[in-house]
């Protein structure tokens, strides 16, 4: 595929605009086409970033011919459905995360991938920060083994609000959406399937219907473990920060910064052609398409991630 790849991007909220950004730095690809569910606002997004055509419906999006491909920035709850009508319609697809908030949406979704013989990802974005990708080399390199992972993933947010502070339509998650990256990224590191996994939770907030707290422990076939922290009632640094303690070395990532065991900053600008992870993650789902390939994070290879979710919310129902 020689011609520029032609993207329609659905959710112009904060996310959305992360993605945006990223493009602008891709080479070969252009944003034709912007979806949100009020025009106002998706329109001034549009006119910033020159994109020409505005949609209300992503159907209305989906029957444009010069769309290729799409990238859902939009409710989790429409996400397994929306990706599935994507790839029913012939196009290319990346999710944000979570896949889904049940288990058999996302295996419809890989049905729907396998059916259409598209591109369909998942932007667990985890798996392309240059911090989690140098600690990756190493793994496969044979320099470095996980034996231990110590991750808390933080945020001060007792309202509905996105990372923009604006109002959200729908409730965000700790178990589906923020506890996804570090289950999936767990696996990906350890090179290990996971066999075994716990959680608790605190109590379920009166308005929001979720748990603000949660604690998730797992276990790797080849024996790493991993702990989980997680909570919204986190008034201080916010965002997730992961220790990899391993046979030969310690690592702290925050984001796209890495340092060792004794806090020594480590250089991760070459790791890859932009510190930017969302941008990274975008490179690659226009390098699968471009290439005909399956794409890191593909659906098929981050589904047993939602498998673990599906266990732990089981246990914490029960």
């Amino acid at each position: 595929m020689t011609q520029p790849i032609k993207v329609a991007l659905a959710g112009a909220g904060a996310f959305g605009i992360k993605h945006l950004d990223g493009i602008r730095n891709i080479d070969g690809v252009e944003v034709v086409s912007l979806v949100g569910r009020r025009r106002e606002p998706t329109q001034a997004v549009a006119d910033k970033y020159g994109i020409g055509h505005v949609a209300t419906d992503l159907a209305e999006s989906l029957a444009r011919p010069d769309v290729d491909a799409v990238i859902l920035c939009t409710p989790t709850q429409m996400h397994a459905a929306q990706a599935i009508q994507c790839l029913q319609a012939g196009k290319h697809v990346q999710v944000e995360i979570p896949l889904c908030d049940k288990l058999a949406d996302g295996q419809r979704v890989l049905d729907a991938q396998r059916k259409a013989g598209r591109v369909a990802m998942v932007g667990h974005t985890r798996r392309f920060n240059p911090s989690h990708q140098y600690v990756h080399k190493k793994i496969a390199a044979g320099e470095f083994h996980v034996l231990q992972m110590d991750v808390q993933t933080y945020f001060f947010r007792r309202t509905n609000m996105n990372a923009l502070g604006q109002p959200r339509s729908w409730t965000d998650h700790l178990l589906w959406h923020h506890a996804a990256h570090t289950v999936d990224l767990f696996a990906y590191q350890a090179g290990s399937p996971i066999v075994q996994a716990n959680a608790l939770q605190g109590p379920v907030h009166p308005e929001l219907g979720i748990a603000m707290d949660m604690s998730i422990q797992l276990k790797a076939a080849n024996g790493a473990i991993c702990t989980l922290s997680l909570s919204f009632n986190n008034d201080g640094p916010l965002g997730t920060f992961f220790r990899y303690i391993g046979d030969s070395a310690t690592y702290i990532a925050r984001y796209d910064d890495l340092v060792n065991g004794k806090e020594e900053k480590i250089d991760v600008s070459k790791v890859a052609v932009s510190m930017n992870g969302i941008e990274l993650q975008d490179r690659e789902f226009f390098a699968a398409i471009r290439e005909g390939r399956e794409p890191n994070a593909s659906v098929a290879q981050v589904l047993p991630c939602y498998e673990v979710l599906q266990q732990l919310e089981q246990q914490l129902n029960a």
